[in-house]
């Protein structure tokens, strides 16, 4: 059974609706009223949550490491090292950070971030976010999954370039810190992710090796029909990046982001699809009460029969509505007489016929 996860007053469980994070990334570009932007869009969107990044580019990567994804589309290359990308995006201040977490909190929008180093952990603890999330890239990185996993907070886990083992070693990781609040997302690290590389039948393969620890996506394809599959799939956290402005530049998310409008849509069809779902047990809904009298078929008088007349099966046609004899009586029909006049085209009900070999009082 799939363990309920507390984040503030959301709750992610079997039952609950789909958690929908819109990835803010730093797509607030170091700037506070971009930020708040991106808050205020995301909470008239809808969306359950809005997440940032939190790092320095000395504490994330060397000065040399190459970059692996796309800036503006697939023909045109980040130009420098990962750090140059970074650094251009890690400048929000701490004040900032403050003002916009006071922004969600009066929009009744989650608040937080992915920490990439001890340091923005105590940060962002002092921020007083109510659960983290842990980028793909961190699976493996045991040291800050146990230091996360020790403010007892619950932890958003992305699983991008990982095997099941080393998930399973970094859930144990977690949960060896006495922390089993635990989300797993399904994710391809790669940006933006070809349809023929999401594979998403993964999220049932983690649904069936964790099924204690509620499986979502973390999409980062282009479009929001992906994270809608996923939703039918049984998904129950989606992540997306998240802009205002495909076209802003500085950071390497805002081209292959969803817009505003486009979030709307992805928690609006979300919900749509959650009540579509249903039940898994085949019978008649109680919308279909009209159908079932009106669309199915019944046994027709073809010409018309006079009282006490031996009905032939040549006498009989198969009509909507379904109000009378079912079809599939029209063999015990066949041979058995009228009990009153029936016209033709009226459908012949129970009441309308005698057994075969029986006489009319």
């Amino acid at each position: 059974m799939i363990r309920e996860i507390k984040i503030g007053k959301r709750v992610i469980s079997k039952s609950s609706p789909t958690f929908i994070i819109a990835e803010g990334a730093t797509n607030h570009n170091n700037r506070l009223d971009l930020g708040l932007r991106l808050i205020k869009e995301a909470a008239s969107a809808g969306a359950d949550a809005i997440k940032f990044q939190t790092y320095t580019a000395e504490n994330l990567v060397t000065k040399n490491a190459p970059c692996f994804w796309e800036m503006a589309n697939a023909n045109k290359k980040v130009v420098g090292s990962q750090y140059d990308s970074y650094k251009n995006v890690d400048k929000l201040s701490p004040e900032a950070y403050y003002e916009m977490k006071k922004c969600a909190d009066e929009l009744k929008i989650e608040f937080f971030s992915t920490p990439f180093d001890f340091e923005a952990v105590d940060f962002l603890e002092e921020l007083g976010v109510n659960v983290y999330k842990i980028a793909s890239c961190d699976v493996t990185n045991i040291p800050l999954l146990k230091y996360v996993a020790k403010t007892e907070k619950p932890i958003i886990l992305s699983t991008g370039i990982s095997r099941i083992g080393e998930i399973e070693e970094a859930v144990d990781a977690i949960q060896e810190e006495g922390n089993d609040q635990i989300v797993l997302l399904h994710c391809t690290i790669k940006y933006p992710t070809p349809y023929e590389s999401v594979n998403l039948n993964m999220i049932k393969t983690m649904q069936i090796v964790f099924p204690d620890i509620p499986i979502g996506l973390s999409d980062h394809s282009i479009g929001i029909e992906i994270a809608l599959a996923a939703v039918a799939l049984g998904a129950k956290c989606i992540e997306k990046h998240y802009t205002f402005n495909k076209n802003e530049e500085l950071s390497s998310d805002h081209w292959l982001a969803i817009n505003t409008p486009e979030l709307e849509n992805l928690v609006n069809y979300t919900r749509h699809i959650e009540m579509a779902m249903g039940s898994s047990i085949k019978k008649m809904d109680n919308s279909e009460t009209d159908s079932l009298l009106y669309a199915r078929r019944s046994l027709v008088a073809g010409k018309d029969i006079s009282r006490g007349e031996r009905i032939c099966y040549e006498d009989i046609r198969i009509k909507r509505p379904g109000t009378g004899i079912s079809p599939k009586f029209i063999s015990l029909v066949s041979g058995c007489i009228a009990t009153r006049p029936i016209k033709e085209d009226e459908v012949i009900t129970w009441n309308d016929i005698l057994e075969k070999g029986s006489r009319i009082k």
